[in-house]
């Protein structure tokens, strides 16, 4: 157990404070004290992650910047797709393998990727670092392993964790 404090643990304990408050459905004194208590006690137990590792504000910024026009912009391009008395979309499912220092990370490029209309995580495999995403437009494929690639590398730079040899 570490005893330190680092940004990264401040950083989910203000995430888990704030999901405590959010299930009660109000922000009172009460649930913020109680929600600092229960994630600290979280935290300092060791249950999840290791801790390990920094954030880097830089990085952590351009990815949401990223999600937030790929979700605006797909959001748009899906309204665009439906409006449209042609159907356009040639669906499929496609492999992105991502790089090896980035597998701790699969879940985050999850979400990120499956939070924007129109491509959806139907599987991920952290053995070999692959996700396998629904897309509509195969015709696009490039361009989206392209982009999965660039979210992958923000988000090592962005919540860089120490190797620990586990997926090498």
């Amino acid at each position: 157990m570490r005893s330190h404090v680092t940004l990264r643990r401040i950083l989910v304990i203000v995430a888990l404070t704030a999901c405590w408050c959010g299930l009660w459905r109000t922000i009172s004194v009460a649930n913020i004290f109680s929600g600092l208590i229960l994630s600290t006690a979280i935290v300092t137990s060791g249950v999840g992650t290791e801790g390990r590792g920094g954030v880097r504000l830089v990085p952590l910024m351009k990815l949401v910047w990223i999600v937030f026009v790929d979700l605006v912009t797909s959001t748009v391009d899906v309204a665009v797709e439906i409006l449209t008395p042609t159907d356009r979309t040639e669906e499929a499912i496609i492999a992105v393998k991502v790089p090896d220092d980035c597998r701790n990370h699969l879940l985050l490029l999850s979400v990120a990727i499956t939070l924007t209309p129109g491509t959806a995580v139907v599987d991920a495999d952290p053995a070999t670092g692959t996700l396998y995403l629904h897309v509509l437009h195969i015709d696009q494929r490039e361009a989206i392993v392209d982009h999965v690639q660039e979210l992958a590398r923000l988000s090592c730079e962005a919540l860089p964790v120490p190797s620990s040899g586990v997926h090498q």
